[in-house]
């Protein structure tokens, strides 16, 4: 199992150095000045306490002290603050959050398009952020966020848990995918299942616990569809990018790792999707089929058939999902004791030597420690960039060749266009 070359290791030096030179002294911080006693109690607050977001924030309360919480259906909020004790204090306005300076770190469970302005306020205002995936709702958002974690030093991590959970399974094919056992030119197939489909749908009254100018936010404004928010909300593009980046993002996360593609991104992208045009339904693809093609031969296939990942070579093939890792070259490592040893070595080194605790373990240790975890927005930006890039290819009905240094499509003003959207006032991201 030894272990190819690849350019994440300068990558990573690059940008270990660069962070810790924007968090020096090496007094950990948060919004405020903290000892140099890495066993004090760090202060949580939870922003988005619905579904997923109440998860990562009862996860965050196992390492540290959550004293406040926040979220636009006060529901929510009430009920997430009730399991946390009269130390909880509960908001509507993430903004509140932000101005106290007791507050050390914020989780960040919103729909997806809450996720770039409220970390990037979050860092701002000195607070280290775990953030659910997938980050951000455009690829430039993404490039903002990656500025401002730059430009303050704080510790962000993404909240794709497959890089730390599950048995280690994925991290196991990783060091598989990026030995060389399977091959020098890789593809990656990225399996997620089909999207919700449904509608037209009918406005009713706003429910009087949900505030839902606060919930659309950057979006455009539309009178309140009970099947646009909560859980929902992912199957319309205007607050997400549908199962392409809601599930898709989490293999294709490890895709782009397994392949080495951290530092880059695809050349030309060829989508196919299923939509349901009609006024007033989900609109994000239902099904699709998705082909995107890496300089040096690699390829990264995103489609909606049954959730499991697939890497092979000319030398070999392995599966992964969350209950298995599947395949001869993981049956032949199996075998032999001193493989089997060599594979938990170069899955420790893939973990930077970092303790393999769980996905919240690290972002603590991280926080505590400066150090860049292990799911940072840099990485996530290339793969979740993939998965945006796959949606626009798929919007407008042709392949798209894309220059991955420039982070711009090549002499294509209508598919550049799509870079960015407009923002609603007051909700706009400034940076």
């Amino acid at each position: 199992m030894k272990q190819t070359t690849t350019s994440r290791r300068s990558f990573l030096k690059r940008s270990t150095g660069a962070f810790a030179a924007a968090t020096a002294p090496s007094l950990w911080t948060g919004g405020r000045i903290r000892g140099e006693d890495k066993n004090e109690q760090l202060n949580v607050a939870a922003i988005g306490v619905g579904g997923r977001g109440s998860g990562i924030g009862r996860q965050a309360s196992q390492f540290g002290n959550t004293i406040a919480c926040c979220d636009v259906d006060s529901q929510r909020a009430a009920a997430f603050s009730q399991k946390h004790g009269d130390g909880c204090s509960t908001y509507s306005d993430y903004r509140r959050i932000l101005e106290r300076k007791d507050i050390d770190v914020v989780t960040i469970g919103t729909p997806d398009h809450w996720h770039t302005k409220i970390s990037i306020e979050a860092m701002l205002a000195g607070k280290d952020v775990y953030c659910e995936k997938p980050l951000s709702l455009t690829i430039h958002e993404g490039q903002q966020i990656n500025q401002v974690v730059r430009k303050t030093g704080r510790v962000f991590q993404v909240g794709t848990q497959q890089r730390s959970d599950y048995g280690h399974k994925f991290l196991k094919a990783v060091a598989i995918a990026r030995s060389g056992r399977l091959g020098s030119k890789l593809k990656a197939t990225v399996s997620v299942g089909k999207a919700k489909k449904g509608g037209p749908f009918t406005a009713v009254d706003v429910p009087r616990h949900l505030d839902w100018d606060m919930w659309l936010g950057q979006a455009p404004w539309t009178p309140y569809v009970k099947e646009r928010a909560h859980y929902e909300f992912r199957w319309w593009f205007e607050y997400s990018g549908g199962q392409v980046t809601d599930w898709g993002v989490h293999h294709t996360d490890i895709a782009v790792w397994a392949l080495g593609l951290e530092e880059t991104g695809p050349t030309r992208i060829d989508g196919r999707g299923v939509f349901n045009r009609k006024k007033g339904c989900y609109n994000v693809a239902h099904s699709f089929d998705c082909t995107l093609d890496y300089d040096g031969g690699h390829q990264i296939v995103l489609n909606s058939d049954s959730n499991d990942l697939t890497i092979e070579g000319e030398k070999g093939r392995i599966q992964v999902n969350r209950s298995r890792i599947a395949g001869k070259p993981i049956e032949d490592i199996l075998e032999s004791k001193t493989e089997r040893d060599s594979l938990e070595n170069e899955v420790h080194k893939l973990y930077r030597g970092m303790r393999m605790g769980g996905h919240m373990q690290n972002f603590f240790d991280c926080v505590r420690d400066r150090k860049l975890p292990i799911s940072d927005v840099f990485t996530h930006h290339r793969s979740v960039s993939a998965c945006h890039l796959a949606n626009i290819s798929m919007l407008l009905g042709r392949p798209l060749q894309w220059d991955p240094k420039k982070e711009d499509f090549v002499a294509d003003s209508d598919a550049s266009n799509m870079l960015k959207r407009e923002q609603r006032a007051p909700y706009k991201i400034v940076v």
